[in-house]
């Protein structure tokens, strides 16, 4: 259960264990509960609710949803809509490139999303925000959409790519200014604006949010308001918490970061799945697979058969003994960020440091996690067994070959830094190793190809992850690369067009293997909105754009 530092979430788990036992559970979702918003003293709410009538233990229905009126308002009540003052029904220069009327009309109403996924965080938080398990945020804010009815860490980055297609520079300035107020508080970027959430973070992008505003609207003041917090990011990410040291077989010592959630429990938005997939372990056991899962909700995987031993079973969740291609990646390019920012704002010697810093990740990256035989990068498995006094000692059988887009996102970095000293050296390779993959679908990337019934696994593609490799293929200087990104791209539009137009939705994910079929699979039913879809579907089309003759249907 949750620790009795927070009082109200205590007491909202102990309603959604009992409205599992009182609703059962077709359709139950546990997240729900956690996030009602009180109308009450909690010690009130909590009196009533202990003063239910119980039958074998099972609180009959009809009182229950008299307690829940009574004493809660709606689940994301507590954010407002908000008007989003840069929205233009069609905003001057907007896909440019988009020629063909349909795909065109469908386009805007894409954009038109944005103002039903915008909220402010009601000014009743302010005044009584022991009633909320949702944090206060200063600006606008965009949710997802559906259940999540709060601000998330990555998905931002592709809901501010989007904004950015959009011309809305103001709505997206202030989302960075959101998560720069959850670092200002929490010494990092949470996984959503949460107090469920303080025990984590998510793919740390916020450097890349700055950078792609910046590079729109030259705004330096920008850059010198986000440096401080880009700091204590950077700080959080190299901690002893998150970093751990590699000898090769030269002798030389790396340093690269992990996954790793300060936290031993069920987590509280997902209690009584987690509790229930623990039964039949011990509590030393249960523990150390709470630990595992809240350090795979923090890599935004949340869940894959990447982090687990045995893909069929999701208690040998392992998140913390695997160093991720990804998550350097990410932290790689920080630390360029962070050094390219502090140069143009006068820092030289802080934009030196980190260029030594990027330097020495790039050689841990290229020296524990590249490939050359099979022209990929591979997630590093850690074992205890090859430690020794906190250093771990190379084992070249633990890399883990198997097949995940993630072994492809150092791509990305061909869009970002397309001059600088780059991870990619083998480009020729990677490119002959993705197509070769199996990942490359009819309708988009596959995030593996394991079918677990896990959501991060085969057949689902998510946005972000064919949003990075496209955006690195397509900037790669190559006309196959070029060709290849542009048909991924034209590919994963076409199955989001098609989904929109039988669902009336956009969708979180998409089944690569069937145009116009949402995603499935994992801990929770397929959600609609959808911030980073409408986010990269804008990013794609603002690149590749669409001409007049091209055919929009499968």
């Amino acid at each position: 259960m949750a620790t009795d530092s927070d009082p109200l979430l205590s007491f909202l788990q102990r309603v959604q264990s009992d409205a599992l036992r009182t609703m059962g559970p077709t359709d139950f979702d546990p997240k729900l509960y956690v996030d009602l918003p009180l109308k009450t003293n909690l010690s009130i709410a909590v009196s009533a609710f202990d003063s239910l009538p119980r039958r074998s233990g099972t609180i009959p229905i009809s009182e229950f949803n008299k307690f829940l009126k009574e004493f809660f308002d709606e689940a994301g009540s507590d954010l407002v809509y908000a008007e989003l003052v840069d929205f233009k029904p069609e905003p001057e220069g907007f896909l440019v490139k988009v020629e063909n009327e349909e795909m065109r009309k469908w386009a805007l109403e894409v954009h038109a999303i944005w103002k039903n996924l915008s909220r402010r965080v009601s000014d009743k938080i302010k005044k009584r925000p022991e009633r909320h398990t949702l944090l206060y945020l200063p600006g606008t804010v965009i949710v997802p959409g559906s259940r999540f009815r709060e601000v998330y860490y990555w998905d931002s980055y592709w809901v501010i790519r989007g904004l950015l297609a959009s011309k809305m520079y103001d709505t997206a300035k202030g989302i960075v200014f959101n998560l720069i107020s959850l670092i200002e508080t929490y010494g990092h970027v949470l996984n959503g604006a949460r107090t469920y959430y303080t025990n984590r973070s998510q793919p740390p992008l916020l450097s890349s949010m700055v950078r792609d505003i910046y590079m729109r609207t030259g705004d330096a003041e920008l850059l010198k308001r986000t440096l401080p917090p880009l700091l204590k990011e950077h700080s959080f990410w190299v901690s002893d918490i998150h970093q751990v040291t590699i000898q090769d077989q030269r002798g030389h010592k790396h340093c690269l970061s992990r996954y790793q959630a300060r936290w031993y429990q069920p987590r509280p938005e997902s209690a009584t799945v987690d509790e229930e997939l623990s039964l039949k372990l011990t509590p030393s056991e249960k523990d150390a697979f709470y630990h595992e899962l809240a350090s795979a909700a923090e890599s935004g995987w949340d869940f894959s058969s990447r982090w687990m031993r045995n893909s069929s079973d999701l208690t040998t969740t392992a998140t913390t003994s695997i160093i991720p291609v990804d998550l350097n990646t990410f932290i790689y390019k920080l630390e360029l960020d962070i050094s390219t920012f502090t140069k143009i704002t006068g820092d030289n010697s802080t934009s030196q440091k980190f260029i030594e810093s990027a330097k020495s990740r790039k050689v841990a990256i290229r020296s524990l996690l590249w490939n050359p035989n099979l022209g990929q990068w591979f997630d590093y498995w850690l074992d205890k067994h090859d430690a020794h006094q906190g250093v771990y000692y190379w084992n070249p059988g633990s890399q883990n070959c198997k097949i995940f887009a993630s072994n492809f996102v150092p791509l990305w970095l061909l869009s970002q830094y397309p001059d600088s000293d780059q991870l990619i050296e083998e480009f020729d390779e990677d490119l002959t190793s993705l197509r070769k993959s199996g990942l490359i679908r009819d309708y988009g990337i596959a995030t593996s190809l394991s079918n677990t019934g896990q959501q991060w696994d085969f057949p689902n593609g998510w946005a972000p992850l064919q949003h990075m490799i496209v955006d690195g293929l397509a900037n790669a200087r190559s006309k196959e690369a070029r060709s290849l990104a542009e048909g991924i791209a034209i590919n994963w539009i076409k199955t989001n067009f098609a989904a929109y137009k039988k669902t009336g939705s956009m969708h979180e994910k998409c089944n690569v293997e069937t145009c116009g079929e949402f995603g499935g699979g994992g801990e929770y039913i397929p959600q609609t909105g959808f911030g980073w879809s409408n986010g990269v579907v804008l990013a794609l089309l603002e690149e590749f754009g669409w001409p007049r003759d091209r055919d929009v249907s499968c």
